[in-house]
């Protein structure tokens, strides 16, 4: 049934211009949903910005930073100390020759039958096989002196050198200070060539068959030439003096002594 003054299409119909929803109300904006998506607006904005900032950022350091060469590589920092082959100064050094502590008697063996010449007992047993295999060469190694003590080099030191009106410098250059000699050591020993005694104690010792010998074979049996041509603690020239350095005592006595640094 119809209604004056009503038109017959439904009511809630928005189509038609003419329904119930004033047009003041239909045309006016959602203000409050303009409210709510400013914000968010404003947060992907600066989120999008501190990007753009940061890409920016990296490619400006990436252009202008210093550019480093495939080859070259960084210098590595390293708290170790770097090692020279500069000696140490001897403090205890008299004259070009230096100081080593005596034998006991307890550790001295002998080398000769008579039971004059003495080496400490490692020294002792090695010079005796190294005499042996000489023999057996057809060379003579002939002890002349072995074991001295302090006072013995004290004695040979000052009165020798006042019977030859030597100078100490000069007494030096041919035998050691007392507490100075590597004789006292009992890893030492004069070598003479059985053959020609001549030469005995003298430069001419190195053109025998015993010095050639011990040039080619010593070193087999832990012996060493103490004092050669142009030795660094300036003393005389002997090719009759040998040392033993076959133990570890023996090799620290004499190396730590003179700080000697391995051939470069």
């Amino acid at each position: 049934m119809k209604k004056a003054g009503f038109p017959e299409k439904p009511q809630n119909s928005s189509s038609d211009p003419g329904d119930d929803i004033p047009a003041a109300l239909r045309d006016t904006p959602d203000t409050g949903s303009r409210l709510r998506v400013q914000p968010l607006v404003l947060v992907i904005g600066g989120l999008v910005g501190f990007m753009f900032l940061a890409v920016g950022s990296g490619f400006l350091f990436f252009i202008t930073a210093p550019k480093q060469n495939a080859d070259s590589q960084p210098t590595p920092v390293s708290s170790i100390p770097t090692v020279t082959n500069t000696p140490t100064t001897n403090n205890d050094a008299i004259l070009g020759h230096l100081a080593y502590p005596e034998a006991p008697e307890s550790e001295l063996l002998p080398i000769t039958a008579d039971g004059r010449i003495r080496m400490r007992q490692a020294a002792a047993q090695r010079f005796q096989a190294m005499a042996q295999a000489a023999r057996s060469a057809g060379v003579i190694l002939a002890p002349l002196s072995g074991f001295r003590s302090v006072k013995d080099q004290e004695q040979l030191f000052f009165n020798v050198g006042a019977q030859r009106n030597q100078t100490p410098a000069q007494r030096a250059a041919l035998s050691a200070p007392p507490g100075h000699s590597e004789h006292h050591t009992g890893y030492a020993v004069d070598i003479g060539d059985g053959a020609v005694p001549a030469t005995n104690l003298q430069a001419t010792f190195e053109n025998t068959k015993a010095y050639q010998w011990l040039q080619a074979n010593a070193a087999r049996f832990s012996f060493e030439l103490s004092f050669p041509k142009d030795n660094s603690q300036g003393v005389s020239y002997e090719p009759w003096h040998w040392r033993f350095v076959g133990d570890r005592n023996s090799l620290e006595t004499f190396y730590k002594a003179r700080n000697i640094k391995p051939v470069q």
